[in-house]
């Protein structure tokens, strides 16, 4: 499943929709403003709410969570010891590790686990300079909390680069 994203999609208090490549609306990023953190809803074209995505507020590194149905279901910072400035570990409630690695601020990274790929986020098949693309894999991978994970990673390394 091939996903386009406009980058002032993460404009905080505003609702923008990711589009699939056939150009319909596929997902709404549901951004909450006047909030202490970061907060995001991502959500169905009916409206239902697929997860949900908020900035810890006490955390030593900066740390992002992906909620499902009010339950925690991964914590995504960046990796403590990568020579790479932008190279993310998501930690899954199971215990699951997802790897996140790339040039996320120029929006040319992998998400991977245990080294296979699950999705590409890439600029380099669009045209348009704000847009980039979530090219989702595996046919089997839970597209919504790929589509977050991808979310949290691009704010955590603005927030980073901002600092």
């Amino acid at each position: 499943m091939r996903l386009l994203v406009r980058e002032r999609l993460f404009a905080i208090g505003d609702d923008y929709w990711i589009e699939d490549d056939g150009g319909r609306k596929v997902f709404l990023v549901d951004g909450k403003a006047m909030r202490l953190r970061d907060t995001f809803e991502l959500k169905d074209a009916d409206g239902r709410i697929l997860v949900e995505l908020r900035q810890k507020l006490i955390s030593l590194r900066d740390t992002m969570l992906i909620e499902r149905d009010g339950e925690e279901l991964a914590k995504v910072k960046r990796k403590r010891l990568s020579l790479l400035r932008n190279h993310y570990r998501v930690t899954l409630v199971d215990g699951t590790e997802l790897d996140v690695s790339g040039r996320i601020l120029d929006r040319e990274f992998a998400i991977e686990y245990d080294g296979e790929l699950l999705a590409q986020i890439s600029r380099r098949w669009l045209t348009l300079r704000d847009t980039y693309g979530i090219d989702v894999v595996r046919d089997d991978a839970d597209t919504a909390l790929l589509i977050a994970v991808a979310m949290c990673v691009i704010v955590l390394a603005d927030k980073e680069k901002e600092d």
